[in-house]
């Protein structure tokens, strides 16, 4: 059975998508960021890297959610896409990796998680953050899915971070990208979506980001001990 390392947050929350539409079956395995468990040996084994999410597929491990996803649509024959749609689905997905996710991440990291404001850094990130977003939603007009005619992992992908887009761009910022507005919908009325919303409210996560959980989610910003 294949083990996730889990915490609820946008990665995380994509692989764990991929397998609720797929059925495979899986363990779920809480990772506290926030409490540091990301730094044990046990999981440091399972991804050097010291991030979630990854997976243990019976002695196989994959970490980053765009490798695990391709590894699991490549192995399942799940959710690949078309045959003919291979380039078209491997640029979006790296797209996603190097430049949706990346950015996104960064924007929420400076206007939200930042000890001080920094102008610059915060419309550096935004600013690119809308850029994405625009290049998506003229790509979709007329689209209902990423690539291709049929859900693919690129859906999924992209899902994890635009999911977040109220939180990074402001709560009426989805308003100015109305066809990527209508292939999230799309997406997040999906079955699979509302039971992935679900995994991890019986796991007592630690919710609050002090100077503590600061310190183990970024513990290159300290010096070393």
């Amino acid at each position: 059975m294949i083990k996730l390392f889990f915490h609820p947050t946008p990665n995380p929350l994509k692989v764990a998508l991929y397998l609720e539409e797929t059925s495979l079956p899986y363990e779920l395995v809480p990772v506290d960021t926030l409490k540091g468990e990301q730094h044990l040996a046990g999981f440091r084994s399972i991804n050097p890297n010291g991030k979630v999410p990854a997976i243990d597929d019976n002695g196989v491990r994959v970490f980053d959610s765009t490798a695990i996803l391709l590894y699991l649509a490549e192995k399942s024959g799940h959710l690949a896409g078309a045959p003919q749609d291979r380039a078209e689905l491997l640029s979006w997905m790296m797209f996603i990796a190097s430049g949706v996710g990346p950015y996104s991440g960064q924007a929420v990291h400076f206007k939200h998680m930042a000890p001080e404001k920094l102008p610059y850094a915060i419309n550096r990130y935004e600013r690119e953050t809308q850029r994405h977003y625009e290049v998506l939603e003229a790509h979709l007009e007329n689209r209902q899915y990423l690539v291709g005619d049929s859900f693919s992992i690129a859906d999924i992908s992209a899902w994890g971070w635009i999911d977040k887009g109220p939180f990074i761009l402001g709560e009426e910022a989805m308003a100015s990208y109305p066809n990527l507005q209508r292939w999230f919908d799309g997406i997040n009325s999906r079955p699979a979506v509302a039971r992935v919303r679900e995994l991890g409210k019986d796991l007592n996560f630690k919710t609050e980001r002090d100077e503590a959980a600061r310190r183990e989610l970024f513990p290159q910003n300290y010096p070393k001990t």
